[in-house]
Parts: C-alpha cells; structure tokens; sequence
C-alpha cells in the first residue's frame, strides 16, 4: 500500500510539474506577443506577481496577459514606462526624464480615455470598448503633446489621459499574429 502512494505521488508531482512548465511557456509566449521580435528575442519576461519568467538584456521586459482583464493585453515595457507603471499603480507623480516606448500589440482592455482609474464608462470618460493593438509614447514634457489629437476616434495618434500625471501618446496598429 505504502509503495503504491509513493508511486502515486511521484506521478502526481510529475503531472504538477509538467503542468507549470506548460502554464509558465504560455504566459512567456503571450509576454512575446506584445512587441515586434526585434524587442522580445532578448527581454525579460515577468509574470504579474514579479516572478521572472525569462531573464533578459535588452532593457525591455514583458509581460503576459492580465489573468483579471477583460481584454488580451500583453506588454512589452522600456525603463521609463515600468517607472510610470509604478507610479500609476501606486497613485504617485510619475518622474519621466526621458522618452518611454510601451508595445500592446495584441490590443488591451476597455478603458477610459480621461480616466486613468475608471473601472467602468460614464457619461464623460470617454469609454473605450476595444482595446485596440498600440505603441505608447512618454515624453519628459506633456506640455509637448499641446496640439495633438486627444481623441482616439480623431485617426491616427491621440494623447490619452490628458490633463492627468499619467498623459501618454497612443499609436494605433495592426495587431501582431501569435
């Protein structure tokens, strides 16, 4: 009896094991997806809880798709946006010194366009129902962004989230195949 729950946890622990591997490859491959390969061959991959899933040496570092989001919305992150990302989720200034570049190129989750913390739409956040394939752009200086559209149905570029700490340049594309 003994020697046959042996052999049964050893198979179960082998299952389990073979299963992470699988779970840990398919966040991976979803991270990749966010950004052209020029980015992701050598960026390191993390996981939502900071786990990293992948080393990297590029300076990018990607991230799979949000388990809780409505949307497919992996991310490929420069220095200056995981900085603005902190901030944003810490509900702190962000301190942007130069350019950032962000990648979604399978697209995102609805979201407001005004609202940096909206969970919901409402008669004047501007809510987006599709999370479109994009590139984000931070620049040191919004006051940069006086002149650019600021609205995501304008065509081409709009500033999001103007007027808030969290003002970043979207550029809309066409969604990377996986």
């Amino acid at each position: 009896m003994r020697r046959a729950s042996l052999t049964f946890l050893a198979l179960f622990l082998t299952l389990a094991s073979s299963l992470l591997a699988q779970d840990k490859q398919k966040k991976i491959q979803s991270a990749l997806s966010a950004a052209p390969a020029s980015v992701t061959e050598k960026a390191k991959v993390m996981d939502w809880d900071q786990a990293v899933l992948r080393d990297g040496s590029n300076g990018w570092t990607c991230f799979p798709d949000m388990p809780d989001s409505a949307g497919n919305d992996p991310m490929c992150l420069d220095e200056p946006w995981l900085n603005w990302v902190d901030a944003w989720v810490n509900k702190k200034q962000p301190n942007i010194t130069r350019m950032g570049i962000g990648y979604m190129l399978q697209g995102g989750s609805p979201e407001s366009n005004t609202d940096p913390y909206a969970s919901g739409p409402t008669s004047d956040n501007e809510w987006m129902t599709e999370g479109a394939p994009h590139i984000m752009v931070l620049v040191p200086n919004a006051a940069a962004l006086a002149g650019l559209p600021t609205s995501p149905k304008a065509g081409g570029p709009w500033v999001m989230w103007r007027g808030t700490p969290y003002v970043h340049i979207m550029i809309p594309t066409s969604k990377k195949g996986m």
